[in-house]
């Protein structure tokens, strides 16, 4: 966006020397913003002309004075092409330092990141955010700090030198030197959007560069259970104990939708009657703060009972006794492996079956499913749940049966008419 720059010179009669003259000031508006500073020039208030910003005649005096008010003119127009010319933002603070002589602090954007990250680090306690959230943002400003250093032999960076192709030069650095898939470096650049909003919103900065960062997401085809592999862990005997357990909870998840951490953070209190005189789950996802209300299927209040005096669970004030996250999925490796089941199987993928396998194959309706995964959007819902090819089949063998309902009364109808 190019700056709107505006120049006027006028009198200040609210401030006359002792000598009855009047100061002449000028005005410079940088996109709204002001930049005054006085010409050092008095005059008498008659001499001056409010149509041509000039004093009138021909005499020596305005002569003179009217070439000085253009000499100040052209350093104005000098200034923006000086800021140009050296490839930074036109902006109000640049044109105030090159004017006035005064230089502002000049931002660089790697300590605005580092506030940000330990603003959001302080209310994770308060819930705002999560911390998965604020370690997601650390990981983005290391990733930066090392693009600096790698690019630029540098450990920080004015945010008006930060242009399209520093962008795409960041994008490029993550795809190539941290190995980063389509969607992860897209991720990445979407957090650091974040941040160079921040500028903008505080007008250290007015040029938004990001208006032509248009990536396009891959379709990520996410793992989920079929029935007939669901059953298959379901009933499984395992021999250790620490493989049941695991398997358990794994189960809990499938047929519930929650998250690790929002089965971590379960508690009897999450569970009461709903509206149908049931038992219902009832709760709030960590990661988007959006209810997700759940009616507990038959496996799903077994396992609860089953779990219902287990030390880890008491002692938490828990619903089940979960371990890390890193552990379940190392024990769900080895679960995989027995039963013979060639998917990485991790935690996340009983969220993806409870959608698939367990809900949407099964006729309930994606608008039910998104308000159970305490989705905001549809869009959201789309993505972790596909309509399996099981229930195209169904669905149309139901067709089937109508359209041959149909033509049977049809022919029915025609020939009761002929007889």
């Amino acid at each position: 966006m190019d700056a709107n720059i505006a120049n006027i010179f006028y009198l200040k009669r609210a401030k006359p020397n002792s000598k009855g003259l009047v100061p002449i000031f000028q005005r410079i508006t940088v996109n709204g913003q002001r930049i005054e500073r006085s010409t050092g020039k008095y005059i008498e208030a008659e001499l001056w002309s409010p149509q041509t910003a000039k004093l009138k005649g021909k005499t020596e005096q305005s002569r003179s004075i009217n070439i000085h008010l253009h000499k100040l003119l052209t350093e104005v127009l000098d200034a923006e092409k000086d800021l140009i010319l050296h490839r930074r933002e036109v902006n109000y603070a640049n044109m105030k330092m090159v004017l006035t002589g005064k230089q502002e602090k000049e931002r660089t954007i790697v300590p605005i990141f580092q506030e940000h990250n330990d603003r959001i680090q302080a209310l994770v306690p308060t819930g705002e955010f999560a911390q998965g959230t604020v370690e997601r943002y650390k990981t983005t400003l290391n990733h930066f700090k090392s693009f600096l250093e790698s690019k630029f032999k540098v450990a920080d960076i004015a945010i008006d030198k930060i242009d399209y192709a520093f962008i795409m030069e960041f994008d490029f650095f993550l795809r190539t030197q941290r190995s980063c898939k389509n969607n992860t470096s897209i991720k990445y650049i979407k957090n650091f959007q974040k941040i160079f909003n921040i500028c903008l919103n505080n007008e250290w900065i007015t040029k938004d560069i990001f208006k032509k960062y248009k990536p396009k997401p891959t379709i990520v085809d996410r793992d989920y259970l079929t029935e007939p592999e669901l059953l298959n862990v379901q009933s499984k005997k395992f021999a250790t104990p620490r493989l049941i357990l695991v398997r358990d909870i794994f189960i809990f998840s499938c047929y519930t939708g929650l998250a690790y951490i929002d089965v971590q953070n379960l508690s009897p209190a999450n569970i009461s009657i709903g509206i149908d005189g049931s038992k219902w789950i009832f709760t709030t996802r960590e990661k988007t703060d959006g209810p997700s209300n759940i009616p507990l299927l038959p496996v799903v209040e077994e396992l609860i009972e089953k779990y219902k005096n287990h030390p880890n669970a008491v002692n938490k004030n828990r619903v089940m006794p979960i371990l890390s996250n890193q552990r379940m999925n190392g024990y769900l490796k080895e679960i995989a492996d027995v039963c013979g089941i060639n998917k990485e199987l991790t935690f996340h993928v009983a969220r993806h079956t409870f959608a698939t396998t367990v809900t949407l194959s099964n006729g309930v309706p994606m608008e039910s499913v998104s308000k159970m995964l305490g989705h905001r959007s549809l869009k959201s819902t789309q993505i972790y749940a596909r309509v399996l090819d099981v229930k195209v089949s169904r669905d149309m063998l139901n067709l089937k049966d109508k359209l041959n309902m149909i033509s049977t009364q049809q022919s029915d109808d025609i020939l009761n008419k002929v007889i």
